[in-house]
C-alpha cells in the first residue's frame, strides 16, 4: 500500500510542476493583461461602483430580474468558495516552497485576475440557461457551447464541465478541504480524523440539501463574518509586530525578483520558483480564471452582466488583496518563514500559519494565537465546500441533467468523509491533485475568455458611454434548445 501511495505523490507532484509550468503562467497573466486592455483597465474605472454595490448588497432595479438569489448572496457564494483554506494553507505553502516573494506574484495575479473574473462573470449572465425546474444555471461551459459554438464551444464546454466536477469531487472543492479541517483539529485539540470527517459531512449536508438558495443564504451570514473575525485576529500578530511590517514587505518585494540576495545566497529558490508557486497559490485561493466563480455568478438575480461583473471581480480583491494578504504578512512580520521547507524547516501547509500566529501573539498569550487560524481553517473550509459543492452540481447537471443531482450529492459527502483521512506524509497528494484539477478548468476557461473578449469589451465600452452598469440587458437562454 505505501509504495501505491508513494507512487501516487511523485506522479501527481511531477505532473503538478508540469501542468503549473511556464504555459500556465503565461496564459493566466496573458489573459489577465488582455482582458485588462480591452476593457479599459475595468478593475481601476469600475472599483469605486463595485464597493458601492457591494456594500449596499447590489439592491436596485436588478434585483427583481430573473435568477435564484440576490447579487450579493452570489458574490458571497463565490467567496465561500475561494475564502477557504488556500488563505491559511496555500498562502503558507507558497512561502515555505517559493519564498516571500511568492506573495509579490500572489498579488499581481490578483491585480490582473480582476478583470479575469470581471469577464467570466459578464459571459455567465450573458450566455446562462434556464433548466427545466426553472433554475437558472451559468458559467464557462455555457459561454462556451453558446457563445463560442460549434464543435469547438461544445467540446469546450464537456471539457470544463468534467474537469470542474472532478475538482468539486476530489480536489479544491473537496477532499483538499476536509483534509485540512481534520488536520487542524487533530493538531490543536486532538480530534480524530474519523471524527471531524463526520461533523463536516453531516453539516455540509444539511446545508447542500437545500441547494442553492440555502447555500446562498448560509453564505450570505456566515463569509462576512469569517472575514472580519480572521481579519481581527491577524491584526494581533501584526500589530504586535508593527515595527517589522516595512521589513516584512520589503522582504517579499525582493525575494520575488531577487532570492538568492535577499537570503545572503543561503536558499536555493530562483524567481521561476517564486513565480510558479505565487500564481499556482494564488489561483487556488482567488480561482481568477479558473471560471468556477462565474457558475455562483450565474445563478444571480441580475439583467446586467456589467453590473455582476463588477461586483464579482471584488471576490478576487477581497480574497487576495485583503485576506491572503493579512495571512502573509504574519508569516513575514513574526519571522515564522525562517521555519519554512524553504530554508531547511520542517513547516508549511497550515502548519506554518499556526506557527507564525503561536509566536507573534503578545507575549501574554502566546502559544494561543493558533487557535485564530485554526477556527479559521475549519470556518474557511466549511464555506468552501458548500460554494464548491454548487459548482459540482451545475458542471454534473450540464453533462448528465438534473437527474444527477441527489446521487452527487451523496457523493459529494461520501467523498468529503474519505478526505479527512488523508493525513500525514501523503497530505501533498491531495493539493497535488487539485492543482491538477484546476488547471485543467482553467485551459478550456481561459481559451474562451480570449475567445469572447471582444464580446466583453464591447458591453464594458457602452457602458462607459452610458455612465451605467446597468446596460445590455440580458435574457437567459431557454431550456428548450438544449
Amino acid at each position: 500500500m505505501n509504495s501505491l501511495l508513494d507512487s501516487l505523490l511523485g506522479w501527481t507532484a511531477t505532473v503538478s510542476d508540469f501542468i503549473w509550468g511556464l504555459p500556465m503562467v503565461v496564459l493566466l497573466f496573458g489573459t489577465g493583461l488582455l482582458l485588462t486592455f480591452m476593457t479599459g483597465f475595468v478593475q481601476i474605472r469600475n472599483f469605486t461602483q463595485a464597493v458601492k454595490m457591494v456594500v449596499g448588497r447590489s439592491k436596485g432595479p436588478a434585483a427583481e430580474a430573473e435568477g435564484d438569489i440576490s447579487p450579493f448572496q452570489a458574490l458571497m457564494t463565490a467567496l465561500s468558495a475561494t475564502v477557504g483554506n488556500g488563505n491559511i494553507a496555500g498562502v503558507a505553502t507558497a512561502i515555505a516552497t517559493g519564498g516571500p516573494g511568492a506573495v509579490f506574484w500572489m498579488w499581481i495575479t490578483a491585480v490582473f485576475g480582476m478583470a479575469t473574473k470581471y469577464a467570466e462573470a459578464v459571459l455567465a449572465i450573458r450566455f446562462r440557461l434556464r433548466m427545466e425546474d426553472g433554475t437558472m444555471a451559468g458559467g464557462p461551459m455555457y459561454y462556451c457551447k453558446h457563445g463560442i459554438g460549434g464543435k469547438l464551444g461544445a467540446f469546450l464546454g464537456a471539457f470544463f464541465a468534467v474537469c470542474g466536477g472532478i475538482t468539486a469531487l476530489f480536489g479544491t472543492g473537496n477532499m483538499f478541504q476536509s483534509q485540512q479541517i481534520a488536520t487542524a483539529a487533530q493538531q490543536q485539540f486532538g480530534v480524530e480524523p474519523w471524527i471531524m470527517g463526520l461533523i463536516v459531512s453531516v453539516s455540509v449536508g444539511l446545508v447542500i440539501l437545500g441547494g442553492i438558495k440555502r447555500i446562498g443564504l448560509v453564505a450570505e451570514k456566515m463569509v462576512p463574518a469569517m472575514i472580519v473575525f480572521y481579519f481581527v485576529g491577524t491584526l494581533g500578530v501584526i500589530l504586535t509586530n508593527i515595527t517589522g511590517i516595512p521589513a516584512a514587505v520589503a522582504l517579499i518585494v525582493e525575494s520575488a525578483f531577487s532570492p538568492q540576495a535577499a537570503f545572503g545566497g543561503a536558499v536555493g529558490i530562483g524567481i521561476q520558483q517564486a513565480i510558479r508557486y505565487g500564481v499556482a497559490r494564488g489561483v487556488l485561493s482567488n480561482e481568477s480564471g479558473l471560471g468556477s466563480a462565474a457558475i455562483a455568478h450565474g445563478a444571480a438575480r441580475t439583467r446586467y452582466p456589467v453590473a455582476q461583473g463588477s461586483v464579482a471581480m471584488m471576490g478576487t480583491f477581497i480574497d487576495t488583496i485583503v485576506v491572503c494578504s493579512l495571512t502573509a504578512l504574519a508569516i513575514t512580520v513574526s519571522g515564522a518563514y525562517r521555519e519554512a521547507v524553504f530554508l531547511g524547516g520542517q513547516l508549511q501547509d497550515a502548519n506554518l500559519t499556526v506557527h507564525a500566529f503561536n509566536i507573534g501573539m503578545p507575549e501574554a498569550i502566546a502559544g494561543w494565537g493558533g487557535l485564530i487560524p485554526v477556527f479559521g481553517s475549519l470556518i474557511f473550509g466549511f464555506t468552501t465546500l458548500i460554494g464548491w459543492s454548487y459548482y459540482g452540481q451545475i458542471c454534473f447537471e450540464y453533462l448528465f441533467g438534473l437527474k444527477i443531482v441527489k446521487p452527487y450529492r451523496v457523493v459529494f459527502v461520501l467523498l468529503l468523509f474519505a478526505g479527512a483521512f488523508f493525513t500525514g506524509p501523503y497530505s501533498p497528494i491531495v493539493k497535488n491533485l487539485g492543482d491538477i484539477c484546476n488547471a485543467s478548468m482553467a485551459f478550456p476557461n481561459l481559451i474562451a475568455l480570449i475567445l469572447l473578449s471582444r464580446v466583453v469589451a464591447k458591453v464594458t465600452r457602452d457602458s462607459y458611454r452610458a455612465g451605467s452598469l446597468e446596460v445590455h440587458e440580458a435574457t437567459p437562454i431557454p431550456h428548450e434548445i438544449e
